[in-house]
């Protein structure tokens, strides 16, 4: 006779990644930082948006910019810079998302005192962003019908 065996799973694979989203959350009140998570697929247009988010609020508003890629391209980091605001490119060495140890050493990298808005553009997938907490306020998916 077979028999059926269950295993419980006693805890989140993902809770370790959920403490530090806590703490990232935590620094980025502290400093008064509200942040955006930012997903799409690749080519839909996340870097056109954050440009664009920068143009038209850089005179009232102090943003900051995480830009997460799976190569070692700062592309994306440079055009923001272009726009006179801070940056930190996060290569992911391949992985398909960023996670919240990645946001915390890019939050690391900015002046946090002088951003108001943290807009953090996530690897181009639409699947491994959303189950990756990072600690930012809100979610964004930007979807393309090219």
């Amino acid at each position: 006779m077979i028999s059926k065996t269950t295993v419980q799973v006693v805890e989140n694979i993902l809770s370790a990644n959920d403490q530090i989203a806590i703490l990232n959350r935590g620094i980025l009140d502290q400093n008064g930082i509200f942040s955006l998570n930012m997903m799409a697929s690749p080519g839909s247009g996340k870097t056109s948006f954050i440009v664009e988010t920068i143009r038209r609020s850089k005179d009232f508003c102090k943003i900051g910019v995480i830009e997460g890629d799976t190569a070692s391209v700062t592309i994306d980091a440079d055009k923001v810079i272009a726009e006179g605001i801070p940056a930190t490119q996060i290569n992911t060495g391949g992985d398909c998302h960023l996670d919240a140890i990645m946001l915390s050493r890019g939050m690391q990298s900015l002046p946090l005192v002088n951003i108001d808005l943290l807009l953090v553009e996530n690897v181009g997938n639409l699947v491994c962003p959303a189950a990756f907490q990072l600690g930012t306020h809100k979610n964004i998916l930007i979807a393309s019908i090219p």
